[in-house]
């Protein structure tokens, strides 16, 4: 059927039980056809089926077998580049128009959890903390400036003495915490989202990639290796993994290796010793780590990434080697999983929605913030659809700019860049 079983990862190892999905065989009719089974193409499927539209979904592997399900799973509010950035790119209106659609995905995400009870291990609360001085004053300036230039109240600062009572590392100086973020299981979110999309009539079919798209006798024409679907109108939403469906698109976005872990199971009581409110973290590194701990007493951590595009030597070892550098006094744990993907970043990691044409839209780029903004960019996806643009619109006016060296020397120059990146990290 030409689809891929899962990687092998502590997601793939918990998932609920999914159905067996067909590939696409022969011609089918639609509205809309929807390109990718992740959460922005589950979230838009969704959506469409709740205004009445007909709905085709085609995934090249199976549902979420890419990034939405082997993230390490924190839903954060924003977007990647920050506040301060997103103003410089689109002006503070826009980007006041953009946090406020970041913050509706993160009470999206509980309402979809809540609404269609979808199984996920949702836990509410997320950190960031810091390293050093320079990280500390950032933060206390971000912090400060959505206090009073946004008026998110949600979030807080974490001082020293606070923090080492909720994290049981040496590593960080101050932190922040926000009850309005936090983290779940994304395999089995988004086979919740599928199924919810089903249930309202969308049909999805697996193993079937989407090769190419055109017109024909007025509709759109989507092809696969055995079948056809004619639609109205597209929605792309394979990110990284959308290949040569679009070229032009790919020339805005690197397909970024990362990389986690898993521990063996500590029990509850040397889990929550970790992490007391058994939130999400993530430090504020350009190369950072990120770790949580999962529904059965697990810490899973990240802290990884390639941009050569090219596995590094012994990733498990080397991603275990930070975790110790946080957490020292789990050296006696094996780790039980490890496994990589790849994240979708684009040169201002801001997220790139648009239209190739009036009919035919994208969403990509969401450089390691998808968990909470890819549910949204669904919404936002399906409302464009449907005739109402406006919100859509915002997002598409970010600029972007193509990645420099074109597709043979672009990945060098990123690998250079990012040396810069990693040795600021140090300073």
């Amino acid at each position: 059927m030409g689809r891929s079983a899962y990687i092998p990862s502590y997601y793939a190892d918990t998932a609920h039980a999914a159905p067996d999905r067909p590939a696409l065989a022969g011609t089918v009719d639609c509205d809309v056809c929807v390109v990718g089974g992740g959460i922005a193409g589950c979230s838009t499927a969704l959506h469409l089926a709740e205004r009445g539209f007909s709905v085709v979904l085609l995934e090249a592997q199976r549902i979420a077998w890419g990034a939405s399900g082997r993230s390490g799973a924190q839903a954060i509010f924003g977007i990647a580049a920050g506040q301060a950035r997103l103003e410089r790119l689109v002006g503070a209106a826009d980007a006041r128009r953009i946090w406020d659609v970041t913050i509706e995905g993160l009470a999206l995400q509980r309402e979809l959890i809540a609404r269609h009870a979808i199984d996920c291990d949702y836990v509410p609360g997320q950190m960031q903390v810091a390293l050093k001085a320079r990280q500390e004053a950032e933060l206390r300036a971000e912090v400060a400036s959505l206090h009073e230039r946004y008026d998110y109240r949600s979030i807080r600062m974490v001082e020293r003495e606070e923090l080492r009572s909720l994290l049981a590392s040496e590593r960080y100086v101050c932190g922040t915490h926000d009850p309005n973020c936090g983290h779940l299981h994304p395999l089995n979110y988004t086979l919740g989202l599928a199924s919810a999309a089903e249930r309202l009539g969308v049909r999805i079919f697996e193993g079937s990639r989407a090769l190419t798209w055109d017109r024909g006798a007025g509709r759109l024409r989507v092809a696969t290796v055995h079948g056809e679907v004619r639609c109205r109108q597209l929605a792309l939403c394979g990110n990284a993994y959308l290949g040569g469906t679009a070229p032009a698109l790919a020339r805005r976005i690197m397909a970024v290796g990362t990389y986690l872990v898993s521990t063996a199971p500590l029990g509850a009581a040397r889990a929550t010793a970790l992490i007391r409110n058994r939130a999400a973290v993530t430090d504020l590194n350009w190369v950072l780590d990120y770790f949580r701990l999962s529904a059965d007493d697990r810490l899973l951590f990240g802290g990884r990434v390639s941009y050569s595009g090219l596995d590094p030597f012994g990733p498990a070892r080397a991603t275990r080697a930070r975790m110790l550098a946080v957490f020292p006094q789990l050296a006696d744990v094996p780790i039980e999983h490890a496994w990589g993907g790849y994240v979708d970043i684009t040169m201002n990691r801001a997220p790139h929605f648009g239209r190739l044409e009036p009919d035919v839209y994208f969403v990509q780029g969401f450089s390691g913030h998808g968990i909470a903004l890819t549910g949204v960019a669904g919404r936002l996806l399906a409302e464009a659809i449907a005739g109402t643009s406006a919100r859509f619109d915002v997002f598409a006016r970010i600029p972007h700019r193509e990645f420099p060296g074109g597709l043979a020397l672009r990945r060098p120059a990123l690998v250079l860049a990012m040396a810069w990146y990693r040795l600021r990290d140090l300073l």
